[in-house]
């Protein structure tokens, strides 16, 4: 009876927060639109559009109870999740959301696990160990899922960069000046790292100079690659270098930065080769092999 009336409270609770985030949520988004003109320079990237319907209604939930968290009750930082919400290219999700999110996963694995278990008739001790660890999963899950995202993207960028440095020097050595060579990467290059091209240049066209937009840049997507890339456009254009060698140059230090990352996974692999060897093939193997052994040896055991 009393898990029945927590459920109730909750599921009441949840309904109170949507009917009231459904009549501030033209001030919310507004607010959440402002926030993110200030944090990364733009709304968003211009080919993507906000989810409407029952997604809309998730996030918009979501955000609401991620500004209480973090306003009012300051249980999160706000800082680390949104370095990583720029590294994953999430540029349209706010930390808001991510930490609304958690506590929605929170509260309504264990209200889901707890309505099941009374049904089922699980033990109390059972229920209550499941209950915690499903909270802990729910409150830990997106932001893990972010993370995870944006290590993948990072890695797609920091093996996209030889690619863009070769086709900078190629348009250079045409003929091209650096901004126009990256104006016309930006325009051909698919991928995260062509959106990253893509709003360092809008964020040049907003007013900033080359130099803070590379460094921009560089705060969204820290990777060697992207800082090294950055350090010599700034070198070059404070130094006054050729910027085809250096291009040139930049291009061939990040593949071999490439070959000594792949040689190092290479020798990796032999050692985690092993333990599949050890728990999956050796005992089928030794079933193989020693298996008749085994059973001669009993039958002559027998016959004695």
């Amino acid at each position: 009876m009393i898990v029945l009336l927590l459920l109730a409270i909750v599921l009441l609770g949840t309904a109170v927060v949507l009917v009231t985030r459904g009549l501030i949520s033209h001030r919310l988004r507004t607010i959440d639109t402002l926030g993110q003109i200030g944090r990364y320079g733009f709304a968003g990237t211009p080919d993507l559009e906000p989810p409407s319907g029952f997604r809309g209604v998730v996030d918009s939930l979501a955000s609401g109870l991620g500004l209480l968290l973090t306003d009012r009750l300051k249980l999160m930082s706000e800082d680390r999740l949104q370095k990583q919400l720029a590294a994953a290219g999430m540029y349209q999700s706010t930390p808001g959301e991510v930490i609304g999110y958690g506590l929605i996963l929170a509260l309504g694995l264990p209200a889901l696990w707890i309505w099941l278990a009374v049904f089922t008739g699980v033990s109390a001790a059972g229920t209550v160990l499941v209950t915690i660890v499903l909270a802990l999963l729910g409150w830990f899950a997106p932001g893990f899922v972010i993370q995870r995202r944006a290590e993948s993207r990072l890695h797609r960028i920091d093996r996209s960069m030889p690619e863009l440095i070769d086709l900078l020097v190629v348009m250079v050595e045409a003929g091209l000046s650096l901004p126009a060579s990256l104006q016309l990467a930006g325009e051909r290059m698919k991928g995260p790292l062509g959106d990253e091209l893509r709003i360092a240049l809008q964020e040049q066209r907003m007013g900033l100079g080359p130099i803070q937009a590379l460094e921009n840049m560089v705060g969204r997507c820290p990777t060697p690659a992207v800082e090294a890339f950055a350090r010599a456009m700034a070198q070059g254009q404070v130094l006054g270098v050729s910027v085809g060698q250096i291009l040139r140059s930049l291009a061939v230090e990040m593949r071999k930065r490439r070959r000594a990352a792949a040689e190092q996974q290479a020798q990796k692999a032999p050692i985690k080769m092993l333990f599949p060897l050890v728990l999956m093939i050796f005992p089928a193997l030794f079933v193989v092999i020693l298996g008749p052994a085994l059973v001669s040896i009993l039958q002559a055991l027998k016959g004695a």
